[in-house]
């Protein structure tokens, strides 16, 4: 953020992640997230990230990137937690982080068993939805094309 190479795009669920200043306020931030990390102290890996990268053929605007962030993250089982979606530009082409949590405010472990599978099928299903170029060159994606990387492609 500092170097000017990523922005919020999205959040749901947060405090106001900018100070008055209009910087990210990483500890406003961290305010956001403490009341679902101290009902549950017990579960270990709290924290999902993802990260999209569409092809750098793909000329996306951010409400369009907001659109793919959000409906991915309600297919995920994570649309009622609270997340942040930055925008990255320190690489040839944009692409998203997403953080949330794996805790919801009651306390309870979200499942995310096979999580790395299903966001893969899920990635797929947005690709083709929004006419978006594969990830994995030189092939048309099918529903049984294995992920090549632990990356996610968009």
């Amino acid at each position: 953020m500092d170097k000017d190479e990523a922005e919020v795009l999205l959040w749901q669920k947060m405090l106001e992640p900018y100070d008055k200043c209009g910087r990210l306020d990483i500890d406003a931030c961290m305010e956001s997230f403490m009341l679902y990390l101290e009902a549950n102290r017990r579960t270990t890996n709290t924290v999902f990230h993802a990260s999209l990268n569409p092809s750098p053929e793909d000329r996306l605007t951010d409400e369009q990137l907001r659109k793919i962030a959000g409906e991915y993250m309600e297919r995920m089982g994570y649309g009622d937690q609270p997340y942040i979606v930055f925008k990255h530009k320190d690489i040839e082409r944009e692409h998203l982080h997403i953080v949330s949590l794996r805790v919801d405010e009651n306390g309870h472990k979200l499942p995310h068993d096979f999580e790395a599978r299903h966001s893969m099928e899920i990635l797929r299903d947005l690709e083709r939805k929004y006419g978006l170029h594969p990830s994995i060159k030189g092939e048309e994606q099918t529903e049984t094309s294995p992920p090549r990387s632990s990356e996610n492609k968009l």
